[in-house]
């Protein structure tokens, strides 16, 4: 390997905005993420609707169809 061509490595603590925290190897000291595995749909099985209007619905009506 050359030396001197390749970046600092950190044990880097990620920070999600549901609070949950954990530790992993990165080029970068701290992370923050907006969603993790504890607080995404996919893995915690519960759904959010975040949007009032559904994609359909907004697709017809910029169209002018009927749903």
């Amino acid at each position: 390997m050359k030396k001197n061509i390749h970046p600092a490595y950190y044990q880097a603590t990620v920070t999600c905005s549901c609070g949950a925290t954990f530790v992993t190897g990165s080029t970068k000291e701290a992370i923050r993420v907006e969603i993790c595995s504890r607080c995404h749909p996919f893995y915690t099985g519960q759904r959010k609707f975040v949007d009032a209007e559904g994609r359909v619905q907004k697709f017809a009506r910029k169209y002018g169809l009927k749903v």
